[in-house]
């Protein structure tokens, strides 16, 4: 990391971003993909790849397109969300049949009305990847030795369960202790001159490339969705690359007043960008880059001040007025993307490419 040269993005908006991020300059060039092999599923050919970032364990992704489609598509990259769980990422976003993990399963079910983004994504004619971020699924941490800190975190968490009469699975296990572990992993990125949204993004931009490399993908129709933590990923991700097109926030915005500091223990390192308020607040990073936003709000999101979010889309009304840049909407219910939600992005990705 330290040998690699200072991030130069596409103009000095998007250098100065990379810059706060700690991005270090990556080579433009997409790494090499394994394949791991295929699937025909429901409609939905499913490729399961895998590469490198040149640190840390491989990332495993799937690209998925509508099956017998020859001619090249829109191309979106799935974002999934944080969620507090590690133990999976993209998978939360694809229906792998029977040998999916539990904890995918329970995901799509309590934030996606149990139904398999990816999936529907690509069968309505578009080719999405979605792949495992730094520190989730595949590029998770191993903790089987825990520092004497979260050793003792741990101790502590193990005796509420014993006391509960609770006994959650590995997975389960292993989704805590990455909670606790991730003010370490920010600890060590800021030693390093990194954030650790920094290191997600780094993984994210690569992610994009694969995507843009693939032979039946249209690179000029690039597009990027998540909720939660993936719609901050993708908001980051447009704002820093612009052959992104149209980018799909859902149930991630508002002003950075309304978070600091009262909501500052309700996100994770993700959101809390260190420096990020010195150079921007959060609505204005659609202002960078050339994507069309949709932006897509709970009224009932607890994690999110219902003040701030509507500051946030007043502003960024007023700040993309007279252009197409920005479209918001307001869906009754909490901390999801629900089924209605799902639909309306679909619809805005396939106007939008």
């Amino acid at each position: 990391m330290r040998s690699a040269a200072p991030y130069v993005g596409a103009d000095a908006a998007s250098t100065a971003l990379g810059r706060v991020l700690g991005l270090r300059q990556h080579p433009l060039d997409p790494p090499a993909v394994v394949d791991e092999g295929s699937e025909l599923r429901n409609g939905v050919l499913i490729r399961r790849l895998r590469w490198s970032v040149g640190y840390g364990p491989d990332t495993v992704g799937w690209l998925l397109r509508p099956a017998g489609v020859r001619r090249p598509l829109p191309g979106v990259l799935a974002m999934h969300c944080h969620g507090g769980v590690r133990s999976v990422g993209a998978e939360q976003l694809v229906d792998l049949g029977p040998p999916a993990s539990p904890r995918a399963v329970w995901l799509r079910d309590s934030c996606y009305s149990g139904r398999a983004p990816a999936n529907d994504l690509a069968r309505a004619g578009h080719v999405v990847l979605v792949h495992d971020t730094f520190s989730w699924g595949s590029r998770r941490f191993d903790l089987s030795r825990p520092t004497p800190r979260l050793a003792a975190l741990l101790d502590a968490q193990n005796a509420r369960w014993q006391q509960q009469g609770a006994q959650p699975t590995a997975d389960e296990r292993f989704d805590v202790a990455s909670g606790l572990h991730e003010d370490t992993v920010a600890k060590a990125a800021g030693a390093l001159g990194q954030t650790f949204a920094g290191a997600v993004l780094a993984d994210d931009l690569v992610a994009l490339r694969v995507l843009a490399s693939d032979g039946g993908v249209d690179p000029a129709r690039l597009a990027t969705f998540g909720f939660s933590g993936g719609g901050g990923r993708s908001l980051l991700l447009a704002a820093l690359d612009h052959s992104v097109s149209a980018a799909v926030v859902s149930c991630m915005m508002a002003t950075f007043a309304s978070l600091v500091p009262a909501e500052l223990d309700t996100h994770s390192w993700l959101l809390h960008v260190p420096g990020l308020w010195s150079l921007t607040d959060w609505p204005d990073l659609t202002a960078m880059g050339r994507a069309r936003f949709l932006v897509q709000y709970g009224e009932e999101d607890a994690l999110f001040p219902r003040a701030g979010m509507e500051a946030a889309h007043t502003h960024l009304l007023d700040r993309h007025a007279g252009t197409t840049r920005y479209r918001g909407s307001f869906h009754p219910g909490g901390h999801v993307f629900d089924a209605a939600m799902q639909d309306e992005a679909w619809a805005f990705l396939a106007e939008a490419l």
